[in-house]
């Protein structure tokens, strides 16, 4: 290859790898509308039956939307599910103002961070996103929980086991930092003896949880909403 055909190809790379950069944040910024109908429900069942204010608001993406167990699972206490499922973590923050502060929370659940990893995200991406979270929530709930849901690994995603972990990692040691931020881990509990997740929590899909999965998240994250 000539010169000229060496400046062509590296050219031509660079513009490559300027255009695959370019999707991979477009496709990891929030979305204006995607959403919309979504959370115009929730505002549309919250005029119908106003929540009661004081409760636990779990919100995230479909591990939390398709948890239809969660009012039996967490006896005594008002939960509430504003899920939206196939969301990041930025999807959840741009709508913290509509679907959380409204309810005035005394917890903030979040499970989020699965999406975001599968369509891109650094482990520090995932970090920075919750980051921006928290400080949506605590704009008007400056010391209201919030407890982060550790990013779990389901069989349908193993090959992107690592980064699921590094980005638990990074959000476990930054929660301890931080006043009322919790990290809840069930993580580790979702692995066999091999160290690969467990396929008996899990649906045909290999990616979204059975009852059994939801079983053990139940007794994980109960100690957590006990506490005050």
């Amino acid at each position: 290859m000539g010169t000229m055909g060496l400046r062509s190809f590296a050219t031509g790379l660079l513009l490559a790898v300027g255009v695959l950069g370019a999707d991979t944040r477009a496709q990891l910024a929030p979305t204006a509308d995607r959403w919309e109908a979504d959370i115009h429900a929730f505002e549309i069942a919250d005029r119908a039956q106003p929540p009661r204010s004081g409760g636990v608001v779990f919100i995230g993406s479909s591990s939390i939307r398709m948890w239809t167990t969660l009012t039996e699972d967490f006896p005594g206490i008002d939960v509430l599910n504003r899920g939206f499922g196939g969301s990041r973590i930025a999807d959840s923050t741009r709508y913290v103002s509509r679907i959380v502060s409204p309810y005035h929370p005394r917890t903030v659940v979040l499970y989020a961070g699965d999406n975001d990893i599968v369509e891109g995200a650094s482990a520090q991406r995932v970090l920075d996103d919750f980051k921006a979270f928290v400080a949506a929530v605590r704009k008007d709930a400056p010391t209201t929980p919030i407890v982060f849901i550790s990013i779990k690994p389901s069989p349908s995603r193993v090959q992107l086991i690592e980064t699921m972990r590094a980005a638990n990692a990074l959000v476990r040691g930054y929660s301890s930092t931080q006043p009322a931020v919790r990290y809840v881990d069930v993580f580790d509990a979702m692995l066999g003896k091999d160290g690969q997740p467990r396929e008996d929590l899990f649906g045909p899909d290999r990616l979204h949880m059975n009852r059994s999965g939801y079983r053990l998240w139940v007794s994980i994250i109960a100690p957590e909403l006990a506490r005050r």
